[in-house]
Order: structure tokens, then C-alpha cells, then sequence
């Protein structure tokens, strides 16, 4: 099943006819052991990976480091449940070291960020402090390099 699962998550339009001449397995077992894990939620959802920039699309990402005070019996987990479901978040973790959660929030401005930091996120209960850092490029998402890989022009070999 991880062949399976490893090449979806590489392509997700790879059809069951080709995942089964790359894992030797019949079309028939590898449209059920799809619709299986699809079921069973193991496949959360097909995603596509733009380049908004390329796209002509601006926007502003950031990453919030959050510092949070666990809560009673639950942890950290009613709080990052408070965050994710933000429209503004696209991601967050659970993470060691200073802060205790990370954050990734879009939004079409640095001062649509900063509204959500301070009136949204700072504001919860738990929350004791954040720190905001605005992404100035992006390289490599989702296992995807973003820029383009032009090689460097050879200098002449001169005697």
C-alpha cells in the first residue's frame, strides 16, 4: 500500500493503469486499495501545487512561531484546533524547541497578516507570545522546486 500511497502523493492524476505498471500490481487491486484508503481518510484529499507568483497572483505568506500554554488534560491541542480552523491559516504544527506551534498564514497583505497575529491570534487565551516571520520566496514546496534551475553559464577556458 505505501507504493501505492508514495506515488499519489508524487502525482495525484497517476491513474490506477499506471500505478499498477509501476507497482506490478493488477489495475483492479490498485483501484481498490485507493478507494480503500480514500474511505478510511489515509487520503485526506488530491491536491495541485501552483506557483502563484508565476500565476501573476500576489500574496503575503508568513510563519508565526506561537508560544502557548498547555491546557489542562487536552494540551496543546484546543488551541491549535482554535488556529487551524482560521481561514487564514493554512497550516499549523506541533513543534519542539522555543515555540510550540507553527503557523503558516496567506493573506493578499503584511497588514491582513499582522490584523490576524494580533486580533485573532494573540488574543486567545493561551497564547503567550508570537513571532512573525514574513516568507520573501518561496524555493521548494511540497517537494516541488518553484524556481527555475537554469544552469550557470560556463566561463571560457582561457590559457
Amino acid at each position: 500500500m505505501h507504493d501505492i500511497l508514495e506515488i499519489l502523493e508524487k502525482d495525484a492524476r497517476a491513474s490506477p493503469e499506471q500505478i499498477a505498471a509501476m507497482t506490478g500490481r493488477s489495475v483492479l487491486e490498485v483501484a481498490e486499495a485507493i478507494h480503500q484508503a480514500e474511505e478510511s481518510h489515509l487520503i485526506l484529499r488530491y491536491k495541485t501545487v501552483v506557483d502563484w507568483e508565476k500565476a501573476g497572483r500576489e500574496g503575503v505568506w508568513a510563519l508565526v512561531e506561537v508560544k502557548v500554554a498547555p491546557q489542562r488534560e487536552v494540551g496543546f491541542d484546543r488551541v491549535a484546533e482554535r488556529i487551524y480552523r482560521f481561514p487564514e491559516a493554512r497550516s499549523v504544527y506541533l513543534v519542539s524547541g522555543t515555540y510550540d506551534l507553527a503557523v503558516v498564514v496567506t493573506a493578499n497583505t503584511m497588514r491582513e497578516v499582522a490584523a490576524f497575529v494580533s486580533e485573532k491570534l494573540a488574543s486567545l487565551d493561551s497564547v503567550q507570545g508570537t513571532v512573525t516571520h514574513f516568507l520573501l520566496k518561496r524555493y521548494k514546496e511540497d517537494g516541488e522546486i518553484l524556481v527555475s534551475q537554469q544552469q550557470a553559464p560556463r566561463l571560457p577556458l582561457t590559457l
